[in-house]
């Protein structure tokens, strides 16, 4: 069974930056793509950057680009998200998951979740 583990989340003053690491285990995740989605209190769980293992194109949410930066290092099984410019209306819980096929824009195609990492931003 595979296990996704979140970590790096904190308190940040807005204009600051976090990088959040996302440990894959369990199982071979090689074939998979990985994402990133946050969800606000109150709000829905919403997509915020993809990658495909094995490579190729990442996406990003429109209200994070040229902010945010997903990368990858297999060797490690890591995903990483690097947050720069960090705004109050990013405020929120952190998850990173694996999806076997399907758009990586779409929530509903990803199998496997971690537990979350908070990232808050004061203004």
């Amino acid at each position: 069974q595979g296990q996704l583990v979140e970590s790096g989340g904190g308190l940040v003053q807005a204009g600051g930056s976090l990088r959040l690491s996302c440990i894959a285990s369990g199982r071979t995740f090689r074939s998979y793509g990985m994402g990133w989605f946050r969800q606000a209190p109150g709000k829905e769980r919403e997509f915020v950057a993809a990658i495909w293992w094995s490579g190729g194109s990442t996406y990003y949410a429109d209200s994070v680009k040229g902010r945010f930066t997903l990368s990858r290092d297999n060797a490690k099984n890591t995903a990483y998200l690097q947050m720069n410019s960090l705004k109050p209306e990013d405020t929120a819980v952190y998850y990173c998951a694996a999806a076997r096929v399907g758009r990586l824009t779409t929530i509903q195609n990803y199998n496997y979740w971690g537990q979350g990492t908070q990232v808050t931003v004061s203004s």
